[in-house]
C-alpha cells in the first residue's frame, strides 16, 4: 500500500507541474488523455485496414487463391475478390478477379484466375518472351509465365490436361517470377479444393531466359538444325520461338500479312493434356501416332523416354514454305525429336 501511495504522489506532482492543480483541471487531462489514445487507436485501424489485410480474408476465390500469395505477387493491401458472371470451368475451379486495394484513395491492382483444361496442345498460349519452368527442376511445380500473365499445371494427382491461368488486369504487369509462384500457389489451392495432389507443390525458383523474335533461319526453322525451308520462299518471315522444350516448347512464323501463319509446339510434360484417346491413335509418321485432337491430323505422340511426348503442327497454308505437309510432319519430327534427346522417331 504505501508503494501504491508513493506512485499516487508522482503523479499527482507530476500533474501539478503542468498546471493541472485542480480535480476539475485534473478530469479534463485524464479525458484529454483517453480520446487521444482512442483517435491514434482508430487511425491505426483505419491504417492496418486500408493498407494491409490484417481484418481482410485468409483467402479468396472459393478458396483457391491464398491471401498471403495474392499479397506477394501485387503488393501489400487489402484483398478481396469478385465472380466473372455465372461462368463454370469444365474442372469445377475458380472462376475470378482476386484484386489488392492499396492507399488512401482507393487504389487497386487485380490478377484474373481461371482453371482451364486442355485435350491437346493447341490452348497452351507461349511465345518467344515466355519464361518456362519444368518440373524436374522445380518440385514439380511446372508452367510458363511473363511480366502479365501465367499459368500453371495442376499435380498429376488431379489429372492431366488441368492447368490454372492468371492474367495482371494493370498496365504493368507484377513480373515473370512473382506471377509463375502465384500461379503455382493457385493450382495447390485448387488441388486442395478438388481433393487431390495431397503434396503441395513448391514455387517455381528456376525460370527459362526469354527468347528474342527474330528472322528465320531456313536452315534451321525455329532453331531446329535439319528444320529446313525454301530459301526463295523464306524471305520476311520472323519466327518466335520459346528458349526450353519443358513443359511445352512453341514456335511461331509469321510474316506482316499473316500474323499467325504457322505454329509448331511439343509437349514433353504428360500433363499438359488429356490422355490419348486409343481408338483415335492410328500410325502416322514412322513409330507416331495420331493424338486425338479437336482438329484431325494436327498432332502426334511417340514416347520418348518411355513417357508420352506430343508434336503439333497448326498451319494456314504451308505452300511454297516447305515442299509438302508429310514433309513438313517428317522433318520436324526428326529435328524435334532430335532436340529434346528423343529415341528416334523415323
Amino acid at each position: 500500500m504505501p508503494e501504491r501511495q508513493s506512485k499516487i504522489s508522482e503523479v499527482d506532482a507530476a500533474l501539478d507541474r503542468r498546471g493541472f492543480t485542480t480535480w476539475p483541471l485534473r478530469v479534463r487531462a485524464v479525458v484529454g488523455a483517453v480520446t487521444v489514445t482512442a483517435v491514434v487507436a482508430g487511425v491505426g485501424a483505419f491504417l492496418a485496414n486500408n493498407l494491409s489485410n490484417a481484418f481482410g480474408p485468409d483467402a479468396v476465390c472459393d478458396g483457391a487463391v491464398s491471401a498471403a500469395a495474392l499479397n506477394d505477387a501485387l503488393g501489400t493491401g487489402k484483398v478481396s475478390s469478385k465472380k466473372n458472371g455465372v461462368w463454370q470451368s469444365p474442372s469445377g475451379g475458380a472462376f475470378c478477379t482476386a484484386e489488392v486495394s492499396y492507399g488512401l484513395f482507393g487504389n487497386s491492382r487485380s490478377v484474373f484466375v481461371q482453371v482451364l483444361q486442355a485435350d491437346d496442345l493447341a490452348p497452351y498460349p507461349a511465345n518467344s518472351n515466355s519464361q518456362l519452368f519444368a518440373a524436374s527442376a522445380n518440385g514439380g511445380a511446372s508452367g510458363a509465365a511473363r511480366s502479365d500473365w501465367a499459368w500453371a499445371l495442376l499435380p498429376g494427382e488431379c489429372g492431366n490436361g488441368l492447368r490454372v491461368e492468371v492474367k495482371s488486369n494493370g498496365d504493368d504487369g507484377p513480373g515473370a517470377e512473382n506471377l509463375a509462384r502465384f500461379a503455382v500457389s493457385a493450382a495447390n489451392g485448387v488441388a486442395a479444393g478438388k481433393g487431390c495432389g495431397k503434396t503441395p507443390l513448391s514455387g517455381p525458383h528456376e525460370l527459362s531466359q526469354a527468347g528474342q523474335e527474330h528472322d528465320l533461319n531456313n536452315a534451321s526453322v525455329c532453331g531446329l538444325p535439319g528444320f529446313t525451308a525454301a530459301s526463295a520462299s523464306s524471305k520476311g518471315y520472323r519466327e518466335s520461338v520459346t528458349t526450353a522444350f519443358d513443359p511445352v516448347w512453341v514456335c511461331r512464323i509469321a510474316t506482316g500479312q499473316n500474323p499467325t501463319a504457322w505454329s509448331f509446339s511439343i509437349g514433353t510434360e504428360p500433363r499438359v493434356r488429356g490422355p490419348l484417346n486409343e481408338k483415335d491413335a492410328t500410325p502416322a509418321f514412322g513409330r507416331s501416332r495420331w493424338a486425338g485432337s479437336p482438329i484431325p491430323k494436327q498432332e502426334v505422340v511417340a514416347t520418348c523416354h518411355d513417357k508420352p511426348t506430343y508434336f503439333r503442327m497448326d498451319t494456314d497454308n504451308l505452300q511454297g514454305l516447305f515442299p509438302d505437309t508429310d514433309e513438313a510432319w517428317k522433318q520436324f519430327l526428326t529435328a524435334g525429336g532430335k532436340a529434346i534427346g528423343c529415341e528416334p522417331i523415323l
